[in-house]
């Protein structure tokens, strides 16, 4: 009987120093980030059967508890993983919000002294100093788009690196969750001996993890966790962890992309297919707005450069020669990928015909081995180009020309940036204030000796006046029979007359006359008002006032306020302002995410921390209570002893 008693007294003893045990390494492991609460789990060992009844045998310790929840486990990991990523895409967009939404060194105060540099020479035509400022804040706004555009590639650059960077740490993180699992694994899968620690650390691993992607996480065998990424690639499947890559773009060299590793071959990615944690993040934000804000701000610089060379080009400069273009307009950029067939002879241009009908987005050219499809990749509307010739083919879209020749192999692509070098580009084409086009190339006047009130306008051209130029002068006269003529327009031309927006043409040298019309021909435009006396005449002719006229700057200088982009809804600043808009309402929305995010994850973070956390305060209770189970189980076995000796005693 004293044995057994001693036996239950050990048994106690046992159970009561793993209990103190636990709880110390509890106490200590309290700070450890991952570290899950452990407890002893005590059960009654087995009884004795002794004749009268079954006798207690004394207590087992049946497992050392881990206490977490998969669940909020889950719910922590998924958290962390959006959390970083909102922060990630914030980081990144706040720069360009504060680089765009500068007010007095930015691209917005560049344009205005620009217009206003313009309005100067209108209003001085003959200044040189004037047209000298015109050159230099000409400069200085090619200048605002320059820089723009280099801070925007320093923060893909530094997209680049960061995202390199997280490859790196993903890799690391699946190699230490594949040795935790084989390490794991050796233990066997006994539910009630489980490595506890080993258990943290894998948990804290996956953890880490979705800080840098978001990781979905199954159980495996042989108690192994598998891990995917993505669209269900695997990262880790038992004891084996596969890899990601950093590969450059296959259509653009400056780029770099997440591409999954099997053996020696790297299969790029697609972007959108990577989401949550910082890799996501950056992904996201490259794609969603670095992206766009340059193609957006490029846009702009292209718009402006094609519509002031336009209007430039209509107007003659100090020697009396036709305008040339101001501005250098950028090319598209155009960039076949380095793993289409080598047998492919296909090759694909891009050039900007409508400033208007721009958008901010790229395009692919990709081939079915026999028709072409550009795809607009802000939406994805594809679009068959129709029909295909291979001796060089020309469609129109988005006011982009998209030109094609040659034959290509099935799955060949290419890549059109319309914009995206269009703020880098964008540069002063003059060097000279004598090439200034300020004056309009003919001038018009109706003789006093005219006895009517009819008035005609200036006169401006269209862009075929220099390519077929009429014969100047030559004189309208009114003719007030058949209702009132115009006579004396070129014989062979086609007069469009317009009054109140219908346009109607005329032939044969005449048209009617109506007060307010306008009238055009052989790319001379001119308006005619008032009453006409019969016989009364209008001349056109060559301009011959030099510097001192400035009707095309006048025309230049109404650029600022003309509705352009957007299909003619938008002004030069105006869209610069829709741009800052975005970026600054897309930033606050980031922003409200992760605010959002970071609450929600110190919520659920604090639930099961309510789990697995470590109560200082508790385990100080623990303490006293398993020392004080330990004492007096010390005490049974002492009585045991006593009884033990008492009965030795006795037989002395």
């Amino acid at each position: 009987m004293a044995g057994n008693l001693l036996s239950i007294g050990k048994s106690g003893l046992f159970a009561a120093q793993a209990a103190l045990t636990t709880t110390g390494h509890n106490i200590t492991n309290a700070n450890v980030e991952g570290y899950s609460r452990q407890g002893v789990v005590q059960a009654t060992a087995t009884a004795m059967e002794s004749g009268v009844g079954f006798i207690g045998s004394g207590t087992k310790v049946a497992e050392i508890k881990r206490y977490s929840d998969d669940f909020l486990n889950q719910q922590v990991r998924t958290a962390t993983a959006s959390g970083a990523s909102f922060d990630s895409y914030y980081a990144q967009i706040s720069q360009i919000d504060n680089l765009l939404a500068d007010t007095t060194s930015g691209l917005s105060p560049a344009i205005q002294n620009f217009f206003a540099s313009v309005q100067d020479v209108t209003g001085n035509g003959a200044s040189v100093p004037s047209r000298q400022a015109l050159l230099s804040s000409s400069e200085m706004l090619a200048s605002s788009f320059q820089q723009i555009d280099a801070r925007l590639e320093e923060i893909g650059d530094g997209v680049n690196s960061q995202i390199d960077t997280n490859v790196g740490l993903i890799n690391t993180y699946a190699k230490q969750i594949a040795e935790i699992n084989a390490k794991i694994g050796s233990y066997g899968s006994i539910e009630q001996r489980q490595p506890n620690d080993l258990l943290d650390q894998r948990d804290q691993l996956v953890m880490e993890l979705n800080k840098h992607v978001k990781a979905t996480v199954t159980a495996g065998t042989n108690n192994a966790l598998n891990v995917s990424i993505g669209n269900g690639q695997p990262l880790v499947v038992g004891q084996q962890a596969f890899s990601l890559a950093t590969v450059k773009s296959p259509t653009d060299l400056t780029r770099l992309t997440v591409g999954y590793a099997t053996g020696d071959k790297v299969t790029p990615l697609p972007e959108n297919a990577i989401t949550g944690g910082e890799l996501g993040g950056l992904l996201e934000f490259r794609s969603g707005t670095l992206d766009r804000v340059q193609n957006s701000i490029g846009r702009l610089a292209i718009g402006l450069a094609a519509t002031f060379n336009a209007q430039h080009k209509l107007g003659i400069d100090g020697a009396g020669q036709q305008g040339k273009d101001f501005f250098v307009q950028a090319p598209a950029y155009v960039a076949a990928a380095v793993d289409n067939a080598t047998t492919s002879t296909a090759k694909v241009g891009a050039v900007v015909s409508d400033p208007t009908k721009l958008t901010d987005s790229d395009y692919k050219v990709e081939s079915d081995g026999s028709s072409f499809y550009v795809t607009r990749l802000s939406d994805n509307k594809r679009t068959k180009v129709d029909p295909y010739n291979a001796a060089g083919t020309t469609q129109t879209i988005d006011g982009v020309d998209f030109t094609i020749n040659g034959n290509a192999a099935s799955g060949d692509n290419y890549l059109v940036r319309p914009t995206a070098n269009g703020a880098s580009g964008f540069q002063l084409a003059l060097s000279d204030v004598s090439q200034i086009a300020a004056g309009s190339p003919v001038a018009t006047s109706a003789p006093i000796a005219n006895k009517g009130t009819g008035l005609i306008s200036a006169g401006s051209v269209g862009a075929s006046y220099f390519t077929a130029p009429p014969s100047l002068p030559i004189t309208l006269g009114y003719d007030s029979s058949a209702g009132g003529q115009l006579t004396g327009f070129p014989a062979g031309a086609t007069v469009s007359m317009t009054l109140n927006g219908t346009t109607t043409t005329h032939t044969g040298g005449s048209a009617p006359f109506k007060a307010g019309a306008s009238y055009s021909f052989s790319g001379v435009n001119v308006t005619l008002s008032g009453a006409p006396a019969h016989g009364d005449s209008f001349a056109i002719g060559a301009n011959t006032a030099g510097t001192a006229d400035t009707r095309n700057i006048q025309a230049l200088g109404a650029l600022q306020t003309k509705n352009i982009f957007n299909g003619g809804s938008a002004t030069y600043q105006s869209a610069f302002a829709q741009t800052v808009s975005a970026v600054g309402n897309k930033t606050r929305e980031v922003q409200v995410n992760a605010s959002a995010g970071e609450a929600l994850l110190k919520q659920v973070q604090g639930a099961a921390s309510d789990v697995s956390g470590v109560n200082l305060d508790e385990e100080a209770t623990n303490l006293l209570k398993y020392q004080q189970a330990y004492q007096a189980a010390g005490k049974v076995m002492q009585i045991a002893n006593t009884i033990f000796d008492t009965l030795l005693s006795i037989g002395r």
